[in-house]
């Protein structure tokens, strides 16, 4: 079902979380002494924690939860996740409510910066200083994708990236030339119309107007949002007329499903590239195990397309870590976060589900042990790591910016607007929103 006005909605609820934050404080303040008196070292803590993700992501982490408890019997950690459908939306109930998980699986930009903005995620600086949360070797230029205004806000769980996967057996078939790290857009479109006409299956999943276009921009050397937020970092609509264009044009001729079959996609084991119906799919890499695994078959992933991949290219982290203010058990939860960042034991169990190890020396000492699947995401974020450019933050305000453009799409897939005037109307609305 498709999400209409998240941002407006969260924007609601987050005006009521400092309202309920004050209301509860009394009963609140209580509770904590009372358990604070309890806990003596040999009472049980309890920590919520929470996650979106696919069926394997939610098996693994519950073994990695497991694990831990195994090594901490102090500890009990209660599991909430859910798809990413809907995740959002559930914390920010529990926002309004003050009653935030422990521990919260974070989304890097718009969703991170929106809890941030309202004060609601606790500065993580002082168990990274005092080594509970130790970060020693991770690259400074992953951390700062969690920190704001010189407040560490969450902590990564791996690299991740943007990557064009690819069934290469569907390729083949069709007879049409295997992508590399050096092919264009018209490569592109080139493969997925000859999949369609020679398999009369897709070509290719439909092209993503968020993080796709962003890539599309970055590519040509713009930005989605101007460096301050208070505005989008391109001046030519004629960039988004392009963009859409393409988009439409695949899914007129066939080569491309449009929304209706998208919106039919519960999750990664629904994915078309899975049941071999689309030969291609841009996502990020940390999700090449589960569709691997759930295609049983090996799929094969490069870069985006495009004549300057190389400066649209971007590492990010594939998730964060955060601890809401709210939490009574701040440094309990850090130190689960510690453990998760730093025991080999999580990446052997999760692989890159949520993203490359962060550590050098975890890394290394995986290598010989990988899986054909997870030796090549690692090898690709390497290839990434020397063929791209810093990541481009996000206003907080950007998930509705976001919202907007998909909405518009949606129209102009369907022939209700002209690409021209969604590219003209997403500049009104975007305009709008981040005036605010």
């Amino acid at each position: 079902m498709k999400k209409k006005n998240l941002l407006f909605v969260l924007m609601i609820i987050f005006t009521l979380v400092l309202s309920a934050c004050s209301g509860n404080k009394a009963s609140n303040d209580a509770g904590n002494e009372k358990e604070n008196q309890k806990e003596d070292g040999s009472e049980k803590i309890t920590l919520r924690m929470s996650w979106w993700g696919s069926q394997s992501r939610h098996d693994q982490t519950q073994a990695i939860i497991d694990l831990y408890e195994q090594e901490n019997p102090n500890v009990n950690i209660v599991p909430e996740f859910t798809g990413f459908d809907g995740y959002f939306e559930k914390m920010a109930a529990q926002a309004a409510g003050n009653n935030l998980p422990d521990i919260m699986q974070q989304n890097f930009g718009e969703y991170l910066n929106q809890y941030a903005d309202k004060g609601l995620l606790a500065d993580l600086s002082e168990f990274v200083e005092n080594g509970t949360i130790d970060v020693k070797g991770v690259s400074e230029t992953i951390m700062e994708s969690g920190t704001q205004e010189g407040k560490i806000i969450g902590i990564p769980t791996g690299a991740n990236a943007l990557a064009a996967i690819y069934d290469k057996e569907m390729l083949e078939k069709a007879g049409t030339a295997l992508p590399d790290a050096n092919w264009t857009w018209e490569d592109f479109l080139t493969a997925a119309n000859k999949v369609h006409s020679e398999l009369d299956t897709y070509g290719t999943r439909l092209l993503e107007p968020g993080n796709h276009f962003e890539y599309y921009l970055r590519e040509k050397g713009f930005k989605l949002f101007n460096e301050d937020g208070t505005g989008l970092g391109y001046d030519d609509d004629q960039l988004l007329v392009d963009f859409m264009e393409m988009n439409k044009t695949l899914v007129d001729s066939g080569a491309a499903p449009g929304y209706d079959v998208i919106q039919q996609i519960k999750g990664v084991e629904d994915e078309l590239i899975v049941h071999g119906k689309a030969a291609f799919d841009f996502r990020w890499s940390n999700q090449v195990g589960a569709l691997t695994s759930a295609a049983g078959k090996q799929l094969e992933l490069t870069l985006l397309p495009g004549k300057g991949n190389a400066q649209g290219m971007f590492l990010k982290p594939a998730m964060l870590w955060s601890i809401p203010e709210s939490s009574k058990h701040k440094e309990e939860a850090a130190k689960f976060i510690n453990f998760f960042v730093n025991n080999i034991k999580v990446y052997e169990i999760g692989g890159s589900d949520r993203g490359v190890p962060l550590k050098q020396e975890i890394r290394d000492a995986m290598a010989s042990n990988l899986s054909e699947t997870e030796k090549k995401i690692f090898d690709y974020i390497s290839l990434v790591t020397e063929n791209s450019s810093p990541i481009d933050n996000f206003p907080s305000a950007a998930a509705e910016v976001l919202q907007a453009l998909a909405d518009i799409d949606e129209l102009v897939i369907y022939g209700e607007m002209t690409p021209k005037e969604g590219a003209k109307e997403f500049r009104k609305q975007a305009k709008e929103i981040l005036s605010r």
